[in-house]
């Protein structure tokens, strides 16, 4: 469902990447993170979880949320 928006974030975001995981078809991933509802976002730096949201979220509520972690348009 919040595909598609991420998708569009991650094309107006340079160095963002976005990855999709099935929690069905990687069920170890998912308790390493603690993944308990869906969708979780995890957004990683560096290799850490520095953030994490869980729900779904339109494209101006996920932009705010992640405001710390994206380039300020002009």
């Amino acid at each position: 469902m919040i595909a598609p928006i991420l998708g569009e974030i991650a094309v107006e975001q340079p160095g963002i990447t976005v990855a999709k995981l099935n929690v069905d078809e990687n069920p170890e991933i998912a308790m390493r993170f603690n993944v308990m509802s869906i969708p979780t976002l995890l957004v990683f730096d560096k290799g850490e979880v520095r953030k994490r949201l869980v729900g779904a979220k339109g494209k101006g509520q996920l932009l705010q949320e992640l405001g710390e972690f994206l380039t300020p348009s002009h």
